[in-house]
């Protein structure tokens, strides 16, 4: 059954305390078992929010979601952080989409990537393995991991599938650090977050007083505790905490922020307008599922519909669309409790529809 999008002149009703969403959402998280911190807005920001339940276990028991909650984005990273950053080397001309990597950076020249363009990497078409495993492949040295990335064997001919993989976040970090002249972290508060007030946001690992006010995700067995304020992903947290994959916290009160420049970009951010409009268009050729440049088309919706949408393992989601004029975004933390997927999925479908309409229930 499909669900007709509600007009712009209905959202402020559903995003009311008490109404639609809000009911939605606190009925879901109970569903999932984890707290949940919710907003949707168009081009002028956010019109409505709300939060439900606790932060976690323990003593994390006690605090309860909000607004002003960290998160660990997981991989809402390569959207906040590292997409962006690339987009400002395409908008200033130094990030080519279409010419292979081992003609233009030195590093890939002779190695398998380097017939692998920047569009692949972003639409996850570049045929890269699907799978990490740094420590085992290549040590826990960082120079030894990033080469290890640049020299393995592709795992299918570029172009000819759409296959999620981290290893194209990854590289494409090292990529943009070495175009940009400074590591991610840095690039990103310079480029995105401070430009947009994005004060909450950064890489960690956060300091014990930014921890207090941050949703833990999963027990650590190596240190015999929840991880709070410390990327849950293994692979960011090999890399140092900061890598183009994942490693960023923010909040909800910042990713309002960003999701509105998405609609409306300001002047001022060395990316805008240009990129936005280049990455949010199907990118795969016709490949399923199809994707734009880092986001994917909303499963359950059509490409033609416009909905984006960014999924963070942890159990974060942001969604956009441009022909709408309208986005929205999800925080969970159910890592901490487990990692069964089918609750949250439906809860995100089901708030999926209510507020962008269109399709039928989907896994993500």
């Amino acid at each position: 059954m499909s669900h007709r999008a509600p007009g712009a002149e209905r959202l402020p009703a559903l995003a009311a305390p008490g109404g639609e969403l809000d009911r939605l959402v606190a009925d879901g998280a109970r569903t999932v078992g984890a707290g949940a911190v919710w907003a949707v807005g168009d081009a002028r920001g956010r019109i409505g929010g709300g939060a439900h339940g606790v932060l976690g276990r323990g003593r994390h028991a006690r605090l309860a979601a909000g607004p002003d909650t960290r998160y660990d984005l997981a991989s809402l990273t390569k959207v906040v952080a590292l997409w962006p950053c690339a987009g400002a080397l395409w908008q200033a001309g130094r990030l080519p989409l279409d010419e292979p990597l081992g003609r233009w950076w030195p590093p890939a020249a002779g190695h398998p990537v380097g017939v692998v363009t920047v569009r692949q990497l972003l639409a996850h078409t570049a045929g890269m393995l699907p799978y990490t495993g740094f420590e085992q492949r290549y040590g826990r040295d960082l120079a030894a991991i990033r080469a290890g990335v640049i020299a393995a064997p592709l795992h299918r001919p570029p172009g000819t599938a759409v296959e999620y993989t981290d290893r194209a976040a990854v590289l494409l970090g090292h990529l943009v650090e070495d175009l940009g002249g400074a590591p991610l972290d840095r690039l990103a508060d310079r480029q995105v977050w401070r430009p947009l007030g994005m004060t909450d946001t950064r890489y960690g690992p956060l300091d014990p007083a930014e921890a207090d006010r941050t949703a833990p995700t999963e027990y650590d067995e190596r240190t015999g505790a929840h991880l709070c304020g410390v990327v849950h992903d293994p692979s960011a947290r090999l890399l140092g905490g900061v890598s183009g994959n994942a490693g960023a916290f923010s909040t909800a009160r910042d990713l309002a922020r960003f999701l509105t420049a998405v609609l409306a970009p300001p002047a001022g951010p060395p990316w805008g307008e240009p990129w936005i409009a280049e990455s949010l268009r199907e990118q795969t050729g016709g490949l399923a599922p199809a994707r734009g440049l880092s986001w994917l088309y909303a499963p359950g919706t059509e490409p033609a519909e416009g909905t984006f949408v960014h999924y963070g393992f942890t159990g974060t989601g942001l969604w956009v669309s441009r022909r709408l004029g309208r986005w929205a975004l999800l925080l969970t933390n159910k890592v901490h409790y487990d990692r069964g997927i089918q609750p949250l999925t439906d809860l995100r479908n089901a708030y999926r529809r209510a507020v962008f309409g269109q399709g039928s229930p989907s896994t993500p």
